[in-house]
């Protein structure tokens, strides 16, 4: 159980700064860009769709390191390969889609349970932060160049 605190808390700091670090870049970015302002928003949205897929990408490595290398817990009703079963499960349990057709067994129970508020966490992030540049970018006229 303390390997899987551990494995929480350290994947929880990291995604925050994966988070933090991209909406960052987007952020100072975007500002002296001379990129039209639709454009900008389309950018923010694909930003921090890449943000989040890396988030999960970090829990699917987890999850899969956990079954594979160190024999804690497991998913049953994997059926594919471990790794895109895993990657699966990560991405259902990060957007809080629930899972049914995978599920965790032992220690990962906590995985997925933290990977759940930390992925609704992080999006409600990216939505506040996407109000924000919207409300920065918007521009009600037209714009020829989009």
């Amino acid at each position: 159980m303390p390997l899987t605190l551990a494995l929480c808390l350290t994947l929880v700091v990291a995604t925050t700064v994966v988070h933090f670090e991209m909406l960052k870049l987007l952020s100072e970015r975007l500002a002296v860009s001379t990129m039209a302002p639709r454009r900008k928003l389309v950018a923010v949205v694909l930003g921090t769709f890449v943000a989040h897929a890396a988030e999960i990408a970090l829990y699917a490595g987890a999850i899969w390191a956990c079954i594979a290398l160190a024999g804690v817990g497991g998913l049953s009703g994997s059926g594919a390969s471990l790794f895109t079963s895993s990657l699966y499960f990560s991405a259902e349990t990060y957007t809080s889609l629930g899972f049914g057709d995978l599920v965790p067994t032992g220690p990962l129970r906590l995985v997925a349970g933290v990977e759940t508020l930390n992925g609704l966490l992080l999006i409600g992030w990216s939505a506040s932060f996407t109000y924000l540049a919207m409300e920065r970018f918007w521009d009600s006229k037209p714009d020829p160049a989009a």
